[in-house]
């Protein structure tokens, strides 16, 4: 998958062009692809694949870790 934005995730460093960590779901649209992915940090980003290539266009913080009280 290549990036057109050269960036990286900025919170654990994962190029945007590299594989993601996890595909959570594809959906195909009449400009092109709708991509869920979810990086290594945990951050959902919402990727865009078209003619012009991949552009990440949203990206979430990584979850919060959760309290051990919180597994009870």
């Amino acid at each position: 998958m290549t990036s057109t934005t050269g960036a990286v995730c900025p919170h654990c460093g994962w190029p945007d062009g590299a594989e993601p960590f996890q595909v959570v779901s594809r959906h195909g649209t009449a400009a092109g692809t709708t991509v869920w992915t979810r990086c290594a940090c945990g951050s959902l980003q919402v990727r865009i694949v078209d003619g012009r290539g991949t552009r990440i266009v949203s990206r979430s913080r990584p979850a919060a870790a959760q309290s051990s009280s919180a597994s009870r």
